[in-house]
């Protein structure tokens, strides 16, 4: 039986919202002088952000909003801010689309040259990461989406977009749109990134699924580790490190090798993270506390040498 995947959603959010001062004690957050992480930056003052990207060419995060009114699909509100790599924000609705084609529950973003990619409910934009001018949309109707949600780039440059509620995994190539894979396996995917070492797209699972995975565009397949969390949102690849945003238990996960750890554990749930390699930096986005959070972790910093 398919899902009503925005019934999910607004659930989500309620609970999001009614629970998420007592979901964490504040004893489970790391002190301020804790050696392995630190809170740089509270970027406050959003509407529902679900997404964030790091662009290292501005030195800025682009955060993908759902709008002041998540509960509607298309209601025409999304909007993406702009964000300084220090918090600060240099313009809070830098992006929101065309009139025929406006951004409604912006998600996950990738950046392919100057080109930002993002989700939204019925399809994929293409805005210039520079200046926010829109120079495409892809259409995903006539595939009857459950829920289009992460993005991410093969290095040959074909786009590759989430599926969550359908439990799919779509293709973009020369503009248009087609099913890549669609498979027990794989789904339900939620967050999806490049992992170089692999040579494969690392899936985190919605639902109860707790297997992460290592999926190649040739059809091959790698359970890589289970995790104790559930409900994955972003997941990110670097320094051979696997990031993971875990809902279940609002915490940030690591994975490296056969171990995986809870780094942090959050006030909330986390949604679709971004890094800054340089810094060894996660920004958390936190739909329903209207805010991203950006912690320091060291163990994420480039290997000296």
């Amino acid at each position: 039986m398919r899902p009503n995947w925005m019934v999910c959603l607004s659930s989500l959010l309620v609970f999001s919202a009614c629970g998420v001062e007592d979901s964490t004690p504040s004893e489970d957050r790391p002190p301020d002088d804790e050696p392995t992480a630190r809170l740089v930056a509270t970027v406050d003052g959003l509407a529902g952000p679900e997404a964030v990207k790091y662009d290292a060419a501005q030195d800025a995060y682009f955060i993908a909003n759902f709008g002041p009114a998540a509960e509607e699909q298309r209601d025409a509100n999304g909007f993406i801010s702009l964000v300084g790599s220090d918090g600060t924000i240099r313009n809070r609705a830098f992006i929101t689309g065309l009139e025929g084609q406006p951004l409604h529950m912006p998600r996950g973003m990738a950046l392919q040259g100057d080109r930002l990619w993002v989700a939204d409910v019925d399809g994929v934009h293409a805005f210039h990461r520079v200046t926010g001018a829109a120079q495409d949309f892809v259409d995903f109707r006539s595939f009857e989406p459950g829920f289009l949600n992460d993005i991410a780039i093969s290095p040959d440059g074909v786009v590759y977009v989430t599926d969550t509620g359908r439990g799919r995994v779509y293709e973009i190539r020369d503009g248009a749109p087609a099913i890549a894979v669609e498979d027990d396996r794989t789904g339900p995917p939620n967050g999806i990134t490049w992992d170089e070492g692999r040579s494969a797209f690392i899936l985190a699972p919605w639902g109860g699924g707790q297997v992460i995975g290592a999926w190649a565009p040739d059809g091959g397949f790698e359970e890589v580790i289970t995790v104790d969390g559930g409900n994955f949102d972003g997941v990110e690849v670097l320094n051979d490190l696997i990031l993971l945003a875990s809902q279940n238990d609002s915490a940030l996960w690591v994975v490296e090798g056969a171990t995986a750890r809870r780094a942090l554990r959050l006030a909330g749930q986390p949604a679709d993270i971004g890094v800054d390699p340089e810094r060894g930096r996660v920004a958390i986005p936190y739909i329903s506390r209207n805010l991203v959070e950006i912690w320091a972790l060291p163990e994420l910093l480039p290997p000296a040498g």
